[in-house]
């Protein structure tokens, strides 16, 4: 008896759960910057739906169309009729995502077709400039710059909520007191992958590697200490972690509101350049 095939697509419109690594992988790795939240998972997990969290969906090929769903809601790749399909299959399942994330030109249609059924968003960034770092940093890395002890959590945790409310809108401590924020934090900390620099025992800048693939290193919550702003301690920290992104063997990425001048003059000075525009749809 022959194997049962991949994938079975009975009409146009049916969007049907990748099981292909291979077809997957070659999707992930002609964009490795923009797709490195979902790469992150399947280059190393391959594409079960428990390994990864979520399910990969297509309409016909994921070299065609492509859709993660999970915590978030990321497409890869497909067209309008492609993202239209992804939206009829989302509204017809309960929704678990908090967020939609990736290439504007995507997120954006697929919005449209969602936030009928779904209702309005709580924040609609339609503007994120996608940056990667080709090359060493443009200015001086700040040598105090390291990784996160985890006897440091408690410190850490301090700055790390502050960015989170600043950038998010809410307090990650909602719902259940913090402690499943502070066990993601402890995650990043423990995998090498939460960066600061300390001054008595306090953090004045933090950044982490929130995404890694194989190629791809993405950098987020950066932040710097209200009372140490406007010494250079985001350009030099965040030169720091991408040359430890660099020293690992992958591209430093980040995307940044487009309103955000300072962040993006930031990154600029670096060597930072922009290779697409993101857009983040938050829900919850």
């Amino acid at each position: 008896m022959s194997a049962p095939p991949l994938s079975r697509v009975t009409d146009d419109r049916q969007v049907s759960v990748v099981r292909d690594l291979d077809a997957v992988r070659v999707v992930l790795e002609a964009d490795p910057v923009a797709s490195c939240m979902v790469a992150c998972r399947v280059l190393d997990f391959g594409v079960d739906p428990n390994a990864i969290g979520g399910e990969l969906w297509t309409r016909r090929s994921p070299a065609e169309s492509l859709c993660y769903t999970g915590a978030n809601l990321i497409p890869l790749r497909g067209s309008v009729e492609d993202l239209a399909a992804f939206a009829d299959k989302a509204l017809s399942v309960p929704r678990r995502c908090s967020s939609l994330v990736g290439r504007a030109e995507l997120v954006l249609p697929l919005w449209q077709r969602l936030e009928p059924g779904w209702g309005v968003a709580r924040d609609v960034r339609a503007d994120q400039p996608l940056m990667a770092l080709h090359g060493a940093p443009h200015c001086a890395s700040d040598p105090g710059v390291r990784p996160v002890r985890m006897e440091e959590l408690d410190a850490y945790l301090i700055a790390a909520i502050d960015m989170f409310i600043g950038e998010v809108g809410i307090d990650p401590r909602l719902g259940d007191g913090g402690r499943s924020y502070r066990r993601r934090v402890a995650g990043l900390i423990a995998a090498g992958r939460a960066w600061a620099r300390f001054e008595r025992g306090e953090v004045v800048f933090k950044a982490e590697i929130g995404s890694q693939s194989p190629t791809v290193g993405q950098i987020q919550g950066v932040w710097v200490h209200p009372d140490w702003r406007g010494r250079g301690l985001g350009a030099a920290g965040t030169a720091a972690v991408s040359g430890a992104v660099l020293r690992g063997g992958r591209i430093p990425s980040l995307y940044v509101n487009g309103f955000n001048e300072v962040a993006r003059a930031t990154y600029a000075k670096i060597g930072f350049a922009q290779v697409g525009t993101f857009a983040t749809i938050l829900l919850d």
